[in-house]
This record gives C-alpha cells, sequence and structure tokens, in this order.
C-alpha cells in the first residue's frame, strides 16, 4: 500500500494550449426565443365559394326479383340427421374399435379413419349448409355416403350387434336425401 501522503494521480489531463471560446448565448435543446423580426403570413387565396347541390336524377323503377319462399326446412332437418347419424356413427365406431382392437386392428384404423372423415365432412357440411352455402350441401351428402360405408364394413365384417345398429344406417341416408333435395337447393341459393 501507499502512504497517505503521497497524491495518486489515475487520470492524465493536458492544460488546454489555446484560449477558451464561451458561447454568446448558452444554447438549450428545448427552449428558443421569440422571433425579432415579422411573423410571415401564408398568401391569400380566394375564398371558397358556395357549392351547389346535386342535381337529382331520375332512376327508372324496376320490378322486384321473383323470389322463391323457401323456409328451409328441408335444410335444417338436412343438419338435424347430420348431426344424430354423426353422434350414431361415433357410437357404433367407438364400440367397433374397442371390441376389435385385439383381433384385427388395420379394421379399427379403417373404422376409425372413415369415422374421422364422416366426422369432418358433416361437421363442415352441418356449419356450411346452415350459412346458406351451396357447399353444405354436397359434404352432407358426402358425409352420408362415407357413413354407409362404415356401416357396411360393420355387416361385411360380420360382428354380433345390436338390433338397433342395423336400422342407424337410415339415418345417414335421410340425411343424403334431405341434403340434395330440390328446396335444400332452393334455400341455399337465397342469400
Amino acid at each position: 500500500m501507499s502512504e497517505p501522503d503521497e497524491p495518486q494521480t489515475r487520470i492524465i489531463r493536458r492544460q488546454p494550449s489555446g484560449p477558451i471560446l464561451q458561447p454568446e448565448e448558452p444554447r438549450t435543446g428545448l427552449i428558443r426565443r421569440a422571433p425579432t423580426g415579422p411573423v410571415p403570413r401564408a398568401p391569400e387565396e380566394a375564398p371558397t365559394g358556395l357549392i351547389p347541390r346535386a342535381t337529382p336524377v331520375a332512376v327508372p323503377a324496376t320490378r322486384p326479383p321473383t323470389v322463391d319462399i323457401s323456409t328451409g326446412r328441408t335444410a335444417i332437418a338436412a343438419s338435424i340427421m347430420s348431426i344424430l347419424s354423426g353422434w350414431a356413427t361415433a357410437v357404433v365406431a367407438t364400440d367397433l374399435i374397442t371390441g376389435w382392437w385385439g383381433t384385427d386392428r388395420l379394421f379399427c384404423w379403417a373404422v376409425g379413419f372413415l369415422t374421422l372423415v364422416f366426422a369432418l365432412s358433416s361437421i363442415g357440411g352441418v356449419i356450411a349448409l346452415l350459412l346458406r352455402r351451396s357447399a353444405g350441401r354436397y359434404l352432407i351428402a358426402f358425409g352420408s355416403v362415407i357413413a354407409l360405408l362404415t356401416f357396411g364394413s360393420v355387416f361385411v365384417a360380420g360382428a354380433r350387434i345390436p338390433l338397433v345398429v342395423y336400422l342407424i344406417p337410415v339415418l345417414p341416408l335421410a340425411s343424403l336425401v334431405l341434403a340434395l333435395h330440390p328446396s335444400t337447393r332452393r334455400w341455399c341459393r337465397l342469400r
């Protein structure tokens, strides 16, 4: 250590060689002084005149379009039948997959895939049909055909199923017929 009497300099400083310049006025970045000369004025423009009103134009009368009054009952019925057949198909597919998983996994994967495709097309079809999109009719029809294929695979596989399951294919068949009905087509065209 050093003794306290000894001064220690850590920074070396140089003496300025010339005079130190002082600004005439202190400079600040925020405050400006008031202008000393005259305030500039904007050039004078002509005053805006009164704008005349638009003259009315005669529009020829047209006959209202002929509207086919469709209440959408078949479209709503097709949506309801599609939802019910989706529920029934999911129940049957779940029962098939749990029953056959130990013996035939390929069959279970096929039933699961068909059920997934049916669910996606039916859900999309119901939403599109209720929004009056024509594509909804075709999605419900496609889903119904897939559901009928799923039930066909149940019957081909020879699975022991309750009697009620033999009646369930009526639901996708009804949603197929209702989705492709002309009244549903007319309802989708009215937007």
